[in-house]
């Protein structure tokens, strides 16, 4: 066993860690959220990840970004987040995609074979065409939902789509989905109500109708359970409960 994973190997065993080198993981969306995902997959021994992302850090970033620190600045994030995880697991097969997932890029994207999607996209748009495509072709797939103007990060749990409350995002996902039939989908979300924010002094980016606030450790947090969730249902592992 790689030294690197003794640790995780202590508690997950050989065989899950045999399992992890061979698994292949996509997340889309790599900010606030999304960075820590792939950090706790790189360091659970993930053999191969895609990782997707248009977008290229910026200095709002810096706050509550894994990827994001004054040497990574103007890089697409896609890239950022293949050197972090070659710095942690070099062994690690890596495809960085700086572009936007949509229907005019499903295919493209579903070309690949997937043991996992970690969805970390903004877009409901996106959101909902990769949740759909995903599961009609029974690629598993795990989405976070809000994390804007959330200050308590014990609230984040792993909850099936309908059993979902207080979110505002997860109400819209929710709805949607159930017009396409889909009543149940696996989400990291959060029922704690947003605090009442400062308007920005930036215009939102196209498609979103405001720009959330956003501090340190709330996103993270959210990030590192879908990693872990993802991990475990990759080896088949629960928790233990008293």
């Amino acid at each position: 066993m790689n030294e690197v994973f003794s640790r995780t190997a202590l508690v997950l065993g050989d065989q899950a860690m045999e399992r992890l080198a061979r698994a292949h993981v996509a997340v889309l969306g790599l900010g606030g959220v999304g960075g820590y995902a792939v950090e706790a997959l790189a360091r659970s021994g993930v053999g191969e990840l895609t990782l997707v992302d248009q977008d290229q850090v910026g200095a709002s970033n810096l706050n509550r970004q894994l990827l994001a620190t004054v040497d990574t600045l103007g890089k697409p994030k896609a890239l950022a987040a293949q050197e972090r995880v070659r710095a942690i697991n070099p062994a690690c097969v890596t495809h960085p995609m700086v572009w936007r997932y949509s229907a005019e890029t499903r295919e493209e994207f579903f070309a690949q074979r997937y043991d996992y999607i970690i969805d970390c996209i903004d877009l409901v748009s996106c959101k909902l065409d990769l949740i759909q495509t995903a599961l009609a072709r029974g690629v598993p797939i795990i989405s976070a939902l809000g994390t804007g103007n959330k200050v308590d990060p014990s609230q984040f749990r792993v909850a099936d789509i309908s059993k979902t409350q207080g979110c505002h995002l997860a109400r819209i996902i929710r709805k949607e989905l159930g017009r396409r039939g889909i009543r149940h989908h696996k989400v990291v979300y959060s029922p704690e109500l947003p605090q009442a924010a400062q308007e920005p002094d930036e215009a939102p980016p196209p498609g979103r109708r405001a720009i959330p606030g956003s501090v340190a450790w709330v996103p993270g947090c959210a990030g590192l359970m879908l990693g872990g969730q993802v991990v475990l249902d990759l080896v088949g592992v629960a928790p233990r409960l008293p």
